[in-house]
């Protein structure tokens, strides 16, 4: 299951990652959208590891916000359960 998650997370397009923000209600503009898609398309982070996790959300705060961040990181935490 984690390599599938990993697989859709590292091919997500800004529209993918616009309909996943849609879905848990976190706001995002379709450029902030397009930027975290450059973030994740073929650089194979892995959400499962905390580390890479965490510098990917420090990464997502430096062109959102802390507080899309924070959301952001809350529905990676959905994907990891």
């Amino acid at each position: 299951m984690q390599k599938i998650i990993l697989q859709r997370l590292n091919r997500a397009t800004a529209k993918d990652i616009l309909s996943y923000a849609n879905q848990y209600g976190i706001s995002l503009t379709a450029k902030q959208a397009a930027d975290v898609a450059a973030l994740l398309h073929g650089k194979n982070v892995n959400i499962f590891d905390e580390k890479e996790r965490a510098s990917l959300i420090t990464k997502v705060e430096s062109i959102t916000s802390k507080s899309t961040a924070k959301k952001v990181n809350e529905l990676l935490n959905q994907f990891i359960r």
